[in-house]
């Protein structure tokens, strides 16, 4: 008798075992019983990390003796303690999702970040050192006084490659998996209409300075397209779940709120420099957004 009931004990405890791993399988998991409070630990982590490791980084200026052109410089080791913070801050903030997040899918966001993020680190160093030699970063690669006369001529195919792999290659892999990160963690800051909580002061106070960073991302970072597109799926997903009668709490509002700052202050920035002769030569096509070094370059360091 006693061998039975352990045998139907054995026999349900597999039974639950096995519907539970079939449930995770198909993705209709509940969602985790997590307090949903704001995480203003990791918002404010996040923000002041940004500011510091990354918009900082071309801005410390420290005596070429400490730090010679043959050397990593201050910005160089802001940009690698940043590939290691950042990551990190978002696999903790995947983590308090209310819902339970496929895995997989940000692993390889975070190793396709910090790949990205690396590349970018070699390609902004030497880009760091050609700006101290001279080179005009509102001019393109060919037509730098300092890179057009190269010999031999070759050299200057060398100079567009780290060019593409720092604009171009570097930014994509950063930058692709960073807002797909963040559109993932959105998409579980759902809940009931009467359990929503409004974004707190906190939230308000940290939202100005995060939505400033995410412009300089997209204008320095030449990714215009790739921010209108998750902003796109972001509203997207808020209609489609305010239909089922869900709609975001305080740290998805916060976000949410973020980006649409950031919109706004990125159709600001082009109309003020809507009819620069110099930038549209540098940025042609539909979406015209001009980076705001090579403002600098060109209107603020020339009459310095």
């Amino acid at each position: 008798m006693t061998t039975t009931r352990k045998r139907k004990g054995s026999d349900m405890t597999s039974e639950a075992a096995s519907s539970l791993s079939s449930l995770r399988q198909k993705g209709k998991m509940p969602q985790r019983k997590t307090k949903k409070h704001f995480h203003l630990d990791l918002w404010l982590c996040l923000t002041v990390q940004n500011w510091i490791l990354d918009f900082g980084r071309p801005i410390i200026m420290l005596p070429l003796e400490w730090f010679p052109l043959n050397r990593p410089s201050a910005g160089d080791y802001f940009h690698m303690v940043y590939n290691v913070i950042t990551p990190f801050l978002l696999l903790k903030l995947i983590e308090r999702s209310p819902r339970t997040l496929p895995r997989s899918a940000v692993f390889l966001c975070v190793i396709t970040f910090v790949m990205g993020a690396s590349i970018h680190l070699v390609g902004d160093s030497i880009n760091h050192r050609l700006i101290l030699s001279g080179y005009q970063l509102h001019l393109s690669v060919r037509e730098n006084p300092i890179i057009k006369d190269l010999k031999p001529a070759s050299l200057i195919d060398s100079f567009e490659l780290l060019y593409y792999y720092d604009e171009h290659l570097g930014h994509l892999m950063w930058y692709i998996p960073f807002f797909l990160i963040l559109f993932i963690y959105f998409t579980g800051c759902f809940t009931d209409v009467q359990d929503r909580k409004a974004v707190p002061l906190s939230g308000w106070l940290l939202l100005c300075p995060s939505a400033l960073y995410y412009w300089y991302l997209v204008t320095e970072g030449q990714i215009t397209d790739l921010f209108l597109l998750t902003f796109l799926a972001m509203v997207t997903v808020v209609i489609y779940q305010h239909r089922k009668g869900l709609s975001p709490d305080s740290n998805g509002l916060f976000l949410f709120y973020s980006f649409c700052f950031t919109l706004l202050l990125v159709v600001l920035w082009v109309g003020f420099l809507w009819n620069d002769p110099v930038l549209r030569t540098k940025y042609p096509g539909l979406l015209y957004v001009p980076e705001p070094w090579s403002f600098y370059t060109l209107h603020v360091k020339e009459t310095q």
